[in-house]
């Protein structure tokens, strides 16, 4: 038996025996409170299985970025952090898309693409130490052999187009490292086009080489991902792209009103009826208003805070300095039902085949909602959906098949490009 088998055999045992306990009234509080318990544990044994038996994918996990901060052997079990092996293997996890991320501040400061390269090289190594859990995932089909050969697949996608360094050259060379989608912007205006969060805006959407990056991305066969991109840059990508489109981490801007970062209606919309699919963001910011404000608004404090300390939010003591600032003002996160609602959301907006998951995990820091902690908290997700009605086929489509065949469209249409078709 292998690890993974073991941690997976385990975390059943545990729900199995839950179950048997509450049917036989060990768990105490009368008969109708048996009676409740034991129907929705049925539920959450169920949903314990569904994660076993399918493939689940999470577009945007910051793992890398956070081993900069703090090196932890992630194949084993880890004091801090929203992901490990042991874990990922608990929640059913099975194609974790790990961040490669590079701040806004390099497009200022340089050295963009020598991070990418960096953090690339470190999910490399993670992969090559421990054969025997982890392996880099380059298309659907490796990480479908690897779901059957018991591996966790770490595909790879790059959070900011930065690291191309306005040279087209660079995204061959990063698709050939294994990138499989780029989200085009971050937290600033780069070369490519505007972001979200941006004040003032620098192109009015893409720039004239943020189109090129658009239709280059579709010849290789790389996702182009939304999240992140101003309003206007989603709008001429949903024009240029020759394949569908993925928002790798956003939730729905129905139930937090004026965040731009979040999608519309509208563009939800428009996402599905090109074929793509929104990834809901789990982090309590994009799912809950008041937990929206009130992080926003925190957000500005923090940044006068590093400013009068001539700091900025990627110095150790600036972000020793606004840990400390939110930890002396907690927010209340949101619950895992109000993450449900978003999928409910999509679902009734475009139906279920436009929907999945993309947490955030280890980007979003204490804003993680109850019930979904970390990467061995999926069941508690399928289970929440299971609870609205979801169908088996349901879940087995927004856990992951959704992704994997807007990723199989992509690389059909790539074939297509580069056979002049």
């Amino acid at each position: 038996m292998s690890e993974r088998d073991r941690i997976t055999s385990g975390a059943a045992t545990v729900a199995i025996v839950l179950a048997l306990l509450l049917a036989a009234g060990c768990a105490g509080g009368g008969d109708a409170a048996r009676g409740n318990a034991a129907g929705g544990d049925e539920v959450q044994a169920r949903a314990i299985e569904l994660a076993r038996e399918l493939i689940i994918v999470d577009t945007h996990i910051d793992v890398p970025y956070r081993l900069t901060e703090q090196m932890q052997d992630v194949s084993a079990r880890t004091d801090g952090g929203d992901f490990d092996y042991p874990r990922a293997v608990e929640g059913g996890l099975n194609a974790a898309f790990m961040s490669i991320y590079v701040p806004a501040s390099t497009q200022e400061q340089g050295g963009a693409r020598a991070l990418a390269e960096e953090l690339i090289t470190m999910v490399e190594g993670i992969a090559a130490a421990h054969p025997d859990k982890f392996a880099i995932a380059r298309s659907p089909a490796e990480v479908r052999r690897h779901f059957a050969q018991g591996l966790l697949s770490l595909p790879l996608g790059m959070e900011n187009g930065a690291p191309l360094e306005g040279d087209l050259a660079n995204l061959a060379h990063f698709h050939r490292r294994g990138i499989r989608y780029i989200t085009l912007t971050h937290s600033a205006n780069n070369a490519i086009c505007d972001s979200s969060y941006a004040e003032q805006r620098t192109w009015n959407g893409l720039s004239p080489f943020g189109r090129e990056v658009v239709l280059e991305m579709n010849r290789l066969g790389v996702m182009v991902d939304v999240s992140h991109v101003s309003d206007e840059a989603f709008w001429q990508v949903m024009e240029v792209s020759r394949a569908p489109v993925i928002a790798s981490h956003s939730s729905c801007r129905r139930f937090t009103p004026g965040f731009e970062r979040n999608m519309s209606d509208e563009m939800i919309v428009k996402l599905a009826e090109r074929g793509g699919v929104i990834q809901i963001n789990f982090g309590s910011t994009f799912i809950e208003e008041q937990y929206n404000r009130e992080s926003i608004a925190r957000w500005f404090a923090v940044g006068k805070l590093l400013e009068e300390h001539g700091l900025t939010r990627e110095d150790a003591e600036g972000r020793r300095l606004a840990e400390q600032y939110a930890t002396d003002h907690p927010l209340q996160v949101a619950t895992l039902s109000d993450v449900a609602d978003h999928f409910d959301h999509v679902v009734q907006l475009v139906g279920v085949d436009h929907v999945g998951i993309g947490s955030d995990y280890d980007g979003v820091g204490d804003s993680l909602p109850t019930g979904l902690e970390d990467v061995s908290k999926y069941p508690n997700l399928i289970a929440a959906l299971l609870r609205r009605g979801y169908t088996d086929q349901d879940i087995e489509k927004l856990a992951g098949a959704n992704l994997l065949r807007v990723w199989s469209e992509v690389d059909r249409v790539a074939e297509e490009l580069q056979r002049g078709s």
